[in-house]
Order: structure tokens, then C-alpha cells, then sequence
């Protein structure tokens, strides 16, 4: 009896293995060469420098070369492209600086596969080094804002603006946060594999969904971007690395150590990280000003990028004025 139920859990367990790999054969999805990624989505203005031993970023280097310098920092699973927006519309004034974390866009993994708030902070001070500045704002998105956060408290000096766009960084309320299933498929180990090969662009399309307000935005060249970008070589085995590394808050008492103005700009129909988190950061941070915008969603960059721009040039316009030799 025991032989029979040990045989036919061996066959329960084959056909398993036999579904899954059919499903990777029929719906897997490769991963395209570098070179058509960067002919497609690497532009005039697209840099690739090492700005760490083994670590080769893609940036952009862009605007009023004597502006005040404005590094932007993209959320999970975008890329620098996703700041076009703002560099069209503030590149007149300022210079600009955008470029691709690693796991992202046209950087790739990290050669030493760290993906942690903090690695990438680390990433952000390489990129800062390598351009030469001294002093400049930050702006960050979704997790990008995490980071910048980081980024401010452990470098008070650096920073003249703070710009934090539907932001990561708030805590969990406790005992109020499941274990995501993006966490739980990328630390299984089998089928992380599966979810690394296998990604449809209507995934894709189905993200944005909750993302974005105006479904305008939502253009079939910017779905095709996110799904060609996520699948550069490596991209989806390091997000899933990314995943199951963990999630990082900020916390109040970091905060507190950035005493540079800040603007925090929220969509209040953000499906992804709720406009109340926006009173987590206006609370740590006495300095900053909160703007939330109506019928807008997770990315008010792009959702549409008009009054988020506007409200930014503002925002650097007001600034004091930097001292002769700490532009950057």
C-alpha cells in the first residue's frame, strides 16, 4: 500500500514538472540582444558609463548645462524613460540627469546582484560622483523616491531640493502587510525560474492598468517599452532577486536629517502606494510642501506630466541660491 501511494505521488509530482515545463516551452518569452535594446531605446543624448568596478549605467546627461542639476531616479521596473516628460519641459532651465538602476532598462544586473534601497543609494552616489556634483535636487518615483530618501538622510550635505513623487520609504502598518506574492514567487525556487521566461506583454498592459489614471498615457509604444526593457539579458532573473531581497522604509528618525526643502507629490488615485503615505513623509520632513492631484494616479510624470512639471520648476525656481563652485 505504501509503494502504491509513494508511486502515485511520483506521478502527481511528473506531471507537475511535465504542465510546467510545457507551459515554459509554449509561453516562454526570450530576452532580446543588447544591441537591438540600445539601437531602439539608447538616444543622442544616452551615455554607458562605468561608474563602479563592473557596474556600466545607462544615463542621460541633458539640459542648461549651468542650471541647477536635478537628478531623477525612476520607480520599480521603469527606466529613464519615464522622466522624457519632465526633461521636455524643464531641460530649458536646468540640467538634468537621469539613468537606469541596475535590473532596469539598458544597465542590466548588478554585477554584484544587490538591489536593496541602500545598494542602490549607493548607485545614485557612483552616478553623482562620476558627473562631478557636489550639491544638486533629487527627485525619485514609486521606489526611485525610496531611494532618494536614503539617498538625503545619509548625505544631508549633498542635497538641495528633495522631490518625492508617490514614494516609497512609509513603513507597513503593522501586522497590516501580507507577504507579497512577487516575494513569495521570487524566493521559490522553481518557480521563480518559470516566472523569469515566462512574461507577456499583456502582464504588462494589466500593470498599467492600475497605474495610470489617464488612460491616454497608456500607449501601445509605452507597454511595448516596459516588456522589451524588462526582457535586456538578466532583467527578470535580477528583479526577482530585487523582490525577494525585501522591502525598505525610511525611517521618521532618517528623515529627520534632511533639512533641505522638500516638494511631495502624490496622485489621489494611486492604486499602488495610497496618497496617505504622503502624511508619513510631510510629517518627518518640517521643510517640505505637499501636492496631490486629483484624478491622477501612480506616476503624476506622466499621468499627464504638465502640472507635476510645473509645480516642480517651481518648487527648484524658489531654491536659495547656490554658493560660486557647488553647482555641480
Amino acid at each position: 500500500m505504501q509503494n502504491k501511494g509513494l508511486r502515485i505521488l511520483l506521478w502527481v509530482l511528473a506531471a507537475i514538472v511535465a504542465v510546467a515545463v510545457a507551459a515554459l516551452l509554449v509561453f516562454r518569452v526570450a530576452d532580446l540582444p543588447v544591441a537591438t535594446l540600445r539601437a531602439k531605446y539608447a538616444s543622442p543624448a544616452s551615455e554607458f558609463v562605468e561608474v563602479s568596478p563592473g557596474l556600466t549605467v545607462h544615463l542621460r546627461d541633458e539640459g542648461k548645462r549651468d542650471g541647477t542639476p536635478i537628478v531623477l531616479l525612476h520607480g520599480s521596473n521603469a527606466s529613464l524613460h519615464t522622466w522624457e516628460p519632465w526633461v521636455a519641459r524643464l531641460g530649458d532651465r536646468y540640467r538634468i540627469i537621469s539613468f537606469d538602476l541596475p535590473a532596469h532598462g539598458l544597465t542590466g544586473p548588478a554585477p554584484d546582484g544587490q538591489y536593496t534601497q541602500a545598494a542602490y543609494a549607493k548607485v545614485l552616489a557612483a552616478v553623482v560622483a562620476n558627473r562631478g556634483l557636489t550639491r544638486f535636487v533629487v527627485a525619485g518615483n514609486s521606489m526611485g523616491g525610496g531611494v532618494a530618501a536614503r539617498y538625503a538622510a545619509d548625505h544631508p550635505d549633498r542635497i538641495a531640493g528633495l522631490i518625492l513623487v508617490d514614494a516609497s520609504g512609509a513603513p507597513y502598518p503593522e501586522g497590516e502587510r501580507d507577504t507579497p506574492l512577487a516575494l513569495r514567487i521570487a524566493r521559490a525556487p522553481v518557480i521563480r525560474d518559470i516566472a523569469a521566461s515566462i512574461t507577456p506583454r499583456s502582464l504588462i498592459a494589466a500593470s498599467f492598468e492600475g497605474a495610470v489614471s489617464v488612460k491616454a498615457v497608456m500607449t501601445p509604444a509605452m507597454i511595448d517599452r516596459y516588456w522589451e526593457l524588462l526582457r535586456y539579458p538578466g532583467n527578470r532573473a535580477a528583479t526577482l532577486d530585487r523582490f525577494a531581497q525585501g522591502y525598505s522604509s525610511v525611517s521618521v528618525a532618517d528623515l529627520g536629517r534632511i533639512d533641505a526643502p522638500v516638494l511631495i507629490l502624490w496622485g489621489r488615485e494611486d492604486r499602488f502606494i495610497p496618497v496617505d503615505s504622503a502624511a508619513y513623509f510631510a510629517h518627518a520632513l518640517p521643510h517640505s510642501r505637499t501636492v496631490a492631484y486629483d484624478g491622477i494616479g501612480h506616476l503624476p510624470l506622466e499621468d499627464p506630466p504638465d502640472r507635476s512639471a510645473t509645480d516642480v520648476a517651481a518648487f527648484v525656481a524658489a531654491l536659495p541660491i547656490f554658493p560660486v563652485g557647488r553647482t555641480g
